[in-house]
């Protein structure tokens, strides 16, 4: 079992939304323990509630006072009317988990008019794993809790799996979100290849078959459930003619590895550089989330390909990171970084890598890839 990092409000209703198998349902189990549940997977509860909200205030035991939890709330989005209601009239507090916004998103949901907060549940941090934290398990499975849980590596690989293909099950097949599974089998592999990279929606579209316009919309269902993030590029106030598309990520580096094809003519380094990369990306969206950073997460390319990898922007100040996965820095690798912190003075910049030694470079600190993932934190 590992401490997470967040923290409920101690009195105030709250979303809780992350992708599926990140630990909501735990979580709240451990923090709420008591408080009346409500689990809209179950098919009972679903069906209730779904053909009358309003039977939720008659499931509440009578002269309840505490905590009320309605997990996976995107199933019924009725309910937020009745839980509103109750807020207002009765003083309740709800703990309200989601693990898509698709239907929330939908034009006329009440999202409770600022009655409650929205906090975000990620994969574990490499902080949260503590003295469990490997980096080259991590590097495989990724940060999922099953995942890291599991007794041996091909039992997470299994769950992993698993994971991807209840996807396909459950969330898009049965709510109706793809038309043709098998095409959005084929668009999932084709999108894994675009993993850290620029996003091209017509390669995408060509690889896997399917029409332009489909494939913009598997890839905001993607979004819709949680499993992926485009990264906007860092625009403010430019000094040179910066990229225009995003960068596309699958949200944690052991689902990506679990989608991603892998054959004789895929070299180590098509995938292991994605996935390092999005081990800190996902170490970096976590920390900024929980911690209530206020950074917007952004990367930065020029046309000349002048690259950084990661930029924060935020009243902190600006942070800049740059992975690579070779054992020996060579000067080359320090262009981008040294080019951000020319546009922009004062940036803190740092680059991980695959060696062992730790110095700087000027205004870049040159780190281990392990040790900065750890220190993370601190960094921010």
């Amino acid at each position: 079992m590992f401490t997470r990092s967040l923290s409920p409000p101690a009195d105030t209703s709250f979303f809780l939304f992350g992708p599926r198998g990140t630990g909501k349902t735990t979580w709240v189990e451990q923090h709420l323990a008591g408080a009346p549940f409500f689990d809209l997977l179950s098919s009972d509860t679903y069906l209730d509630l779904l053909s009358s909200p309003s039977r939720l205030e008659q499931r509440i035991p009578p002269g309840h006072k505490g905590w009320i939890v309605l997990d996976e709330i995107q199933k019924v989005p009725a309910l937020l009317d009745e839980v509103h209601r109750l807020i207002q009239r009765k003083g309740f507090r709800f703990a309200l988990t989601g693990s898509s916004a698709r239907k929330l998103r939908s034009k006329g949901v009440n999202l409770l008019a600022g009655r409650a907060l929205t906090l975000s549940m990620h994969p574990l941090t490499a902080a949260e794993l503590g003295p469990s934290f490997d980096l080259k398990k991590s590097l495989q499975v990724g940060h999922l809790p099953m995942a890291q849980t599991a007794r041996d590596m091909g039992s997470a690989r299994a769950y992993l799996r698993s994971y991807v293909q209840t996807y396909l099950r459950e969330e898009v097949q049965q709510e109706g979100l793809a038309r043709n599974l098998a095409s959005f089998s084929r668009f999932l592999e084709a999108a894994s290849f675009s993993q850290a990279s620029q996003l091209n929606m017509s390669a995408v579209a060509s690889e896997s078959g399917v029409d332009r316009k489909v494939v913009e919309d598997y890839f905001r269902i993607l979004e819709d459930l949680l499993l992926a993030v485009r990264l906007p590029v860092f625009s403010r106030r430019a000094k040179r003619k910066i990229a225009a598309h995003p960068k596309f990520f699958f949200f944690d580096v052991g689902v990506f590895r679990a989608i991603r094809p892998l054959g004789p003519l895929d070299s180590p380094a098509e995938i292991d550089g994605p996935a390092l990369e999005t081990l800190l990306f996902q170490e970096l969206r976590a920390l900024n989330d929980t911690g209530q950073l206020g950074y917007s997460l952004h990367y930065w390319r020029t046309p000349t390909q002048l690259e950084v990898d990661f930029v924060l922007y935020g009243e902190r100040g600006l942070r800049a990171f740059e992975v690579k996965r070779a054992a020996r820095v060579r000067d080359e690798d320090l262009v981008g970084l040294r080019a951000f912190v020319a546009d922009y003075p004062g940036t803190r910049a740092w680059l991980f890598y695959g060696g062992t030694r730790r110095y700087r470079e000027g205004a870049v600190e040159v780190i281990p890839f392990g040790e900065g993932i750890r220190e993370l934190g601190s960094m921010l």
